[in-house]
């Protein structure tokens, strides 16, 4: 049951009334890491190098500080700390990613590193010691580079490799994990990756290289999902999904023309991914498929440049979901935006729209409503789904007094507990990003997400709790989202 709203949300302003709202008993919250930003150890006791191992030593230039992730949080050595601080903030589950490299160095079955298996056993091991659920991300981000060496993700073979290194995981991990991820966000792995070459490995094929990733991301998942029920979900009895990162696409204006490019842009932008996972009748979305088609021939292109998926592959793909894991971080006013046909080929030419901030916003990464109209977007469009909000913060200098994130936690916390109680959406758990400042990919530590702030120039990586940590730990002792803390 919930209290009435702690406060009214619109596009333009938060407002702040009396009453707090109140959590259901059976909401968990957590917080969540990956291994390249917080780990370290980049090359310890056998850990094979990755493409962001190989893009921050051969690229400096690319990261804005020009750092790397070698040392990061040093939370390889300091794991132990980590789940202290775990347990004082009082978070019911932790979401961590393993990284490939360091339990198969070559991205291989031919090598297994024990020193890798025995870091994730004991992490794992100490989490449930003290009472907190592990969800464990089996990819995020930080591919080997042998694996990257043969195509990357463009390779459709990679989804076999995936499948042997996901084997390993399972039958290390998986006696103890019960929820499991196959891959986190795949639009930034294809579409940021090889649409926009912003991360690692820095390849730009727009328009091509983009869907020829999104396939084999999508088959990888199948794949690690049945891998799971036939063989090890029966004993394990753990549940398996996906997490899919997702804006919210605000019609600019009532035109029609507005109203369709918010349309295109979630159809296009999430479907991609969750259509083929979560709808009925599989497959691409529609509106994905005509419109790249068409746009593919007046470029003069002999097919669409969207690989298509069969009918054995949609049928493959279809329902492998037990929930779905959701990361949002931003809400934009959308726009209908006509790209000449003589413009190169893009992703952002094939949805025909545009992204802005509304100028009326005071803060533009403070737009609580975005999430809650995103969760209903998912249960409208996909029947309900169970979801975990699995990383959703705020960014900015990492100050320690961080009153604009315990502002972003309220009114995000708060309006997915709305799509919880009011609106019976399916979401049954929250996880801040992140628990610690860390290595922001290409950003380096330019911008920092922590509940914590990490101190960068001291080799003992020292961790400071800041006021959103404080905030976050009264709301899960209390279960309560108040207006006075």
């Amino acid at each position: 049951m919930t209290g009435q709203h702690i406060f009214i949300i619109t596009a333009a302003s938060i407002i702040f009334n009396v009453y707090a709202i109140k959590v259901p008993a059976d909401f968990k919250f957590g917080v969540a890491t990956a291994a390249y930003q917080v780990e370290g150890g980049w090359n310890a006791s056998g850990k094979g190098e990755n493409i962001w191992d190989r893009l921050t030593h051969t690229h400096p230039e690319l990261i804005a500080d020009h750092s790397t992730g070698d040392i990061a949080c040093d939370s390889y050595h300091k794991w132990k700390e980590d789940i202290d601080i775990l347990k004082t903030v009082g978070v019911e589950f932790y979401r961590f990613s393993i990284s490939w490299s360091r339990i198969m160095p070559t991205g291989f079955t031919n090598k297994i590193n024990p020193d890798g298996i025995k870091y994730y056993n004991d992490i794992i091991d100490e989490l449930l010691k003290n009472n907190i659920e592990p969800m464990v991300t089996i990819f995020h981000w930080d591919l080997p580079q042998p694996i990257q060496d043969l195509g990357g993700w463009t390779n459709p073979q990679i989804s076999v490799y995936f499948e042997d290194y996901a084997r390993v995981v399972f039958e290390n991990f998986g006696d103890r994990v019960k929820k499991w991820i196959t891959i986190n966000e795949p639009s930034s792995i294809c579409e940021d990756t090889y649409g926009k070459g912003n991360n690692a490995p820095n390849i730009l094929s727009p328009g091509i290289g983009d869907y020829l990733c999104g396939k084999t991301i999508l088959l990888c998942h199948a794949r690690t999902y049945h891998l799971y029920k036939n063989e090890f979900g029966r004993q394990q009895r753990g549940k398996i999904g996906i997490t899919i990162d997702s804006i919210w696409a605000e019609p600019k204006t009532n035109q029609s023309a507005d109203i369709s490019a918010s349309v295109r842009e979630m159809q296009m932008g999430t479907g991609w991914w969750m259509h083929p996972i979560l709808s009925k009748e599989g497959d691409y979305p529609a509106i994905m498929k005509s419109r790249i088609n068409e746009i593919s021939k007046a470029e003069n292109f002999s097919e669409s440049r969207l690989v298509p998926l069969y009918k054995h592959e949609i049928k493959y793909i279809r329902g492998t979901a037990d929930f779905l894991g959701l990361n949002h971080y931003h809400t934009w006013l959308v726009s209908d935006n006509k790209y000449p046909i003589t413009d190169p080929t893009s992703f952002n030419k094939d949805k025909g729209t545009k992204l802005e901030r509304d100028p009326k916003w005071k803060n533009p990464l403070i737009t609580p409503w975005g999430i809650r109209k995103l969760i209903n977007w998912v249960k409208d469009e996909y029947d309900n789904p169970l979801i975990y909000i699995t990383e959703n913060g705020y960014q900015d200098d990492g100050c320690l007094d961080d009153k604009d994130r315990v502002l972003f936690y309220k009114g995000y916390i708060s309006e997915v507990i709305q799509a919880a109680t009011t609106d019976k959406c399916n979401v049954k758990g929250y996880t801040a990003w992140s628990i610690m400042d860390n290595m922001e990919w290409r950003s380096g530590y330019t911008i920092k997400f922590g509940l914590y702030h990490v101190d960068f120039s001291s080799p003992n990586r020292t961790r400071t709790p800041k006021s959103s940590a404080k905030f976050y730990q009264y709301v899960i002792k209390n279960r309560n989202i108040p207006n006075d803390k």
